[in-house]
């Protein structure tokens, strides 16, 4: 059974960072391209980062990049999200994801709050 589970968010105050993570399962990781995407209430689903198979290629969203860093461990199968300088509009749910033949799969998610 495919699985993804994200854990680390929490509630945070601005300039802070936090490290999410997410454990895959059922599937062969290190053959995937690996994303995060977020959403905050009231918006769409949006991209945040990327990873290639063997983690040589990064991709960022413009309003993350030089503040996040996506990478990951295939010999755990383990997927991470350093955030860093965190913002309060950084405030969402996040979800890590891959897709296989045109198909997302998606965890549960993780709630990042960062509020003073």
């Amino acid at each position: 059974q495919v699985q993804l589970v994200e854990s680390g968010g929490e509630l945070v105050q601005p300039g802070e960072s936090l490290r999410l993570s997410c454990a895959a399962s059922g599937f062969t990781f290190s053959l995937y391209v690996m994303n995060w995407y977020r959403q905050a209430p009231g918006k769409e689903r949006e991209f945040v980062a990327s990873i290639t198979s063997a983690g040589r290629g990064t991709d960022y969203a413009d309003s993350v990049r030089g503040r996040f860093t996506i990478s990951r461990d295939n010999a755990k199968n383990r997927l991470y999200l350093q955030m860093n300088t965190l913002k309060p509009e950084d405030t969402a749910v996040y979800y890590c994801n891959f897709r296989k033949f045109g198909r997302d799969t998606w965890g549960q998610g993780t709630q990042v709050t960062v509020a003073s």
